[in-house]
């Protein structure tokens, strides 16, 4: 068992999985991968079920009834993880926007005294690959406008690549995060900044999918950014306090 593992919610995912679980699983240093799939109709789960029995101890499954939002598929693998007493754990996708190798340098970040990392488009150095010019707009303008409402010292709110240390999530009240869909990610985000621990951000270079269809639309981004607003006014306190 590694110390470290690493969250994919999947839902319809099967062009990806089995080469995202097999990037993964070679990386030099060593994660565990937990798949977080909402009953996929095209077969995704069935994929991950097959693996599992060539990597018994490092791939791990939960299979819900439905789909059900990003956020309660997080949340049900955070309290899986923190069972299993994993020091590291990480949030990412399984389209390969995200860049298995960088699971390394976010780790690394984590190891150097930060509590949260986050995978970062817009810090200096972070980079969009293949996104229409109109959907990084929206998304810069967002993660500004979460930004300045906030008042989080975080370029990209939005991200969804990101280490916590077991601390982060073990003081976490999960019972007051309200947000299932990508204002999720900014709770979360908003959370942990409230609570007081360190967070910083790792430049990344974000590709725009290649196989399967992506979930975002301007709803869900309206919902974020509607979101914001409430979590401005909402008190975040650590599980104890």
């Amino acid at each position: 068992m590694s110390e470290s593992l690493v969250i994919i919610p999947t839902y319809n995912e099967i062009d990806n999985i089995e080469k995202m679980i097999r990037t993964v699983i070679t990386l030099s240093i060593p994660f565990d991968i937990l798949i977080v799939d909402d009953n996929s109709p095209d077969g995704t789960a069935s994929i991950v079920q097959t693996l599992m029995q060539e990597f018994p101890d490092r791939l791990h499954l939960i299979l819900r009834k439905e789909k059900n939002g990003l956020g309660k598929a997080y949340i049900a693998g955070f309290q899986w993880a923190l069972q299993k007493k994993y020091e590291y754990i990480f949030e990412m996708d399984c389209d390969f926007s995200h860049d298995p190798n960088d699971l390394i340098r976010l780790m690394d970040t984590c190891l150097k005294g930060s509590d949260l990392a986050v995978g970062s488009r817009y810090c200096k150095g972070g980079q969009v690959k293949n996104w229409p010019v109109g959907r990084i707009l929206m998304s810069y303008l967002a993660s500004l406008y979460v930004r300045m409402v906030l008042c989080i010292p975080i370029h990209d709110a939005t991200a969804g690549f990101k280490c916590y240390k077991r601390k982060v999530l073990q003081e976490m009240n999960f019972n007051i995060i309200q947000f299932t869909g990508y204002a999720f990610q900014i709770e979360m985000k908003y959370a942990a900044y409230k609570s007081g621990f360190k967070i910083a951000e790792v430049p990344i270079l974000f590709k725009d999918r290649e196989q399967g269809q992506s979930k975002m639309s301007i709803k869900i981004f309206r919902e974020a950014l509607l979101g914001v607003l409430k979590m401005k006014f909402k008190k975040y306190k650590k599980r104890n306090e």
